[in-house]
């Protein structure tokens, strides 16, 4: 049962997270953090596939992840295979929905965070940066939520850097909705 329960978990996961970057990101080139906003931004420079690219990405946090914390490597790689397939499976969607660039911050960052939150509730992930987090908070005891929003502060500034400061801005909204999301659903009582 609790496989079954995980599975579903990951895939309900990766189909929010899927949505949330298809429907509402993508069109206004808006960035997540982590991992998938560095996978956005290379997307957006050179059209590469975005899952394909958060798979490259995260292999070195993966490697470390199978010698140092085996535990997460086992909970987070199915995530991260599941995710990054469904991403590249539904880009179809991509434009299906026409509404404002801050609306679809918004609304992108709900469905990225409900994705990685819920994820991270049943102690799986996508991997990337939410894997470091979860180190880290294993470590420290710090709130997996705030460590996930710093990364991302630092790549979608990159982002905004290389990109366009519209980018920048509507990327702000994204991962403060998405990170606060994240951290309501990851509190423990």
């Amino acid at each position: 049962m609790y496989f079954l329960t995980k599975s579903l978990v990951i895939i309900i996961g990766s189909i929010s997270l899927s949505l949330g970057i298809h429907l509402f990101l993508t069109p206004y080139e808006i960035l997540d953090g982590g991992v998938v906003g560095l996978a956005l931004i290379l997307h957006y420079l050179y059209n590469l596939k975005i899952g394909l690219m958060i798979i490259i990405i995260s292999m070195p946090i993966f490697i470390i992840a199978w010698f140092k914390y085996r535990t997460y490597f086992y909970n987070s790689v199915h995530g991260l295979i599941t995710s990054s397939f469904i991403i590249d499976f539904l880009k179809p969607v991509r434009n299906i929905v026409q509404i404002d660039a801050l609306y679809s911050a918004i609304f992108g960052g709900i469905l990225v965070g409900f994705g990685i939150g819920l994820m991270l509730r049943f102690q799986t992930s996508t991997g990337g940066t939410d894997l470091i987090a979860q180190f880290i908070c294993d470590k420290t005891g710090m709130n997996v939520g705030l460590l996930i929003f710093c990364m991302d502060a630092i790549i979608i500034l990159v982002g905004g850097i290389v990109l366009s400061s519209h980018t920048l801005l509507l990327s702000i909204v994204t991962v403060l909705v998405g990170g606060l999301i994240i951290s309501v659903m990851t509190v423990t009582e």
